[in-house]
């Protein structure tokens, strides 16, 4: 299993930038890497990737040096081991609301004596079973692979700290979407209410020692960085909408000149 290197990062005290994407391009995961972007979110939960398109992006990242992380559709071991099997250096797991949830997560992730995943000698984070032990390759996985919880319902929010005692957790995501439908302000973020939640949020995951994770815009980035953030990503179609934008001002700054 290869070294995550965003995982070091993350322990190392720096940012790490991600680009999630909801589609089957192995060229969209190099233009990633080749632009700068630390990992790539693989959305298993609301995008169209097979288990198979998953590897093959997961090899795409591999050769460019580039993180895989995937977020599967639930919080369970039967969405959760297939991911890892397939090579992805760790997981993003939706609607953690409770300690317990939390724990699940981890022992999907993780092998025993951390964990609960079941063995494949055979898979590709693994070499195929070709070379080295299993033992080794299992001690490996446990290191490398990140677990990254996503607080992003009320409950949760609520249940903050329980939720960060639970060992094994690297990311404590807070999910600004779903926590404003969670709070009666569907579509809005922004409102006093919500971003006094993730406010708060943010400070008890700072104040813990451990690392806060939120997505991140042109407009956002820099404060949710003052705020401690230090798990980033955008989503692919923003970044297009932002470099698009940019495009056609400059385009209507000519033709007015």
């Amino acid at each position: 299993m290869k070294t995550n290197r965003m995982k070091q990062k993350l322990l190392a005290g720096e940012p790490v930038f991600g680009l999630s994407m909801m589609i089957p391009s192995p060229q969209v995961v190099e233009m990633a890497a080749e632009l700068g972007f630390d990992w790539v979110l693989l959305d298993c939960e609301h995008g169209t990737l097979s288990l198979e398109s998953v590897e093959l992006l997961c090899m795409a990242a591999d050769a460019h040096g580039i993180t895989p992380i995937a977020r599967p559709a639930v919080n369970a071991p039967e969405a959760i081991a297939p991911l890892l099997d397939r090579g992805v250096m760790g997981v993003q797991v939706p609607h953690v609301n409770s300690g317990e949830d939390a724990r699940r997560a981890v022992e999907a992730v993780k092998f025993y004596p951390q964990g609960k995943r079941g063995m494949a000698a055979g898979t590709r984070p693994s070499q195929y079973g070709l070379s080295g032990s299993v033992a080794a390759y299992a001690e490996q996985a446990n290191r490398e692979t990140l677990v990254c919880v996503q607080l992003e319902e009320f409950e949760a929010i609520q249940n903050a700290g329980e939720i960060l005692k639970v060992d094994a957790v690297d990311v404590f995501f807070v999910g600004p979407s779903d926590l404003s439908q969670s709070m009666g302000f569907i579509g809005r973020a922004d409102a006093p209410e919500v971003k006094s939640a993730i406010a708060q949020t943010l400070e008890k995951i700072v104040a813990t020692g451990k690392i806060p994770g939120m997505p991140g815009t042109t407009q956002s980035v820099a404060t949710i960085r003052e705020q401690g953030v230090r798990y980033i990503y955008t989503h692919l179609p923003i970044l297009l909408a932002s470099g698009a934008q940019k495009f056609f001002n400059a385009a209507a700054g000519r033709h007015s000149a």
